[in-house]
């Protein structure tokens, strides 16, 4: 018996090996040919994809940077995701904590399944109407982006509040309130501060989609100067030629904020995660 089983596990050891290597190639193989085309030239390019470069243009990152306003579109990126994540996480955890703590309540699972649903609905259903209400209160700019992003992403972040606040014992907020602590105070002084791992967790996650968001800047941003950085990469597109080494570049440039971000910050991302995927 325990032949066999040493058999199965091994076999399935295998199998679990085989596919978090088809999914690791999925990743590198996008990395590395992002990595070498950006330090080639055309001919090189257009000679091979997989080759490594016979000569390494490095002046391809210093044009690309000129020719789309790298650092206005960095400033406008950085100010756009600081904001929004800043907000996410707070007025989306009041959210989660006023319907997990009431969630027996009448009306309150209502509330929440209503949230959460708002999930299924994909931006390109709102996008019309999005735009033309935003035009009209004159919010069509980068500014008027901080609130979509702050609203757009709150139901995936309330479902995963609500999820980490139900391992949070209700006997703390009992002992605030009986020594005289009103909900205000119990929250901000009590549970916000043990929701560090989901907190974190969720301005991770917010700050890789917003920065990394193309569709709701597109719609609702004209003017340039105001361009984030995946709309200046747009720039390189057209409709008869597409200056590829440069765009690499661009992109490549554009992945190292959000690489050092998720190295630094992998471990908060899984504590949070599993935390809020154990209900007691």
């Amino acid at each position: 018996m325990d032949i066999k089983s040493n058999t199965i596990r091994r076999r399935s050891n295998w199998l679990l090996t085989v596919f978090l290597l088809f999914c690791s190639l999925t990743v590198l193989i996008p990395m590395y040919i992002t990595l070498t085309t950006a330090v080639k030239d055309r001919q090189q390019s257009a000679n091979s994809l997989w080759a490594l470069p016979t000569s390494w243009h490095w002046d391809n990152f210093s044009r690309a940077i000129a020719e789309t306003g790298f650092w206005r579109a960095l400033c406008n990126s950085l100010l756009l995701t600081a904001i929004s994540v800043i907000l996410a996480v707070l007025t989306n955890s009041m959210v989660a904590y006023a319907i997990a703590r009431n969630m027996n309540r009448k009306g309150y699972k209502f509330v929440y399944y209503y949230i959460v649903s708002a999930m299924f609905i994909p931006f390109s259903i709102l996008m019309l109407p999005l735009v033309k209400e935003m035009s009209l209160l004159g919010l069509d700019n980068l500014y008027g982006l901080i609130p979509l992003y702050v609203i757009y992403n709150l139901p995936f972040n309330t479902m995963f509040y609500v999820g980490y606040l139900e391992t949070i014992p209700t006997s703390l907020d009992e002992a605030a309130m009986l020594d005289g602590a009103n909900t205000w105070q119990t929250f901000w002084r009590i549970i916000f501060p043990l929701m560090g791992p989901a907190n974190a967790t969720v301005a991770i996650l917010q700050t890789l989609w917003v920065w990394n968001d193309f569709m709701m800047p597109l719609v609702m941003i004209s003017k340039q100067n105001q361009f984030t950085i995946p709309l200046t990469q747009y720039m390189f597109q057209s409709t008869f030629n597409t200056d590829y080494n440069l765009s690499f570049s661009s992109y490549t440039l554009a992945m190292i904020p959000m690489l050092i971000v998720y190295l630094f910050a992998q471990k908060q991302i899984i504590g949070g995660v599993a935390a809020g995927s154990v209900k007691e």
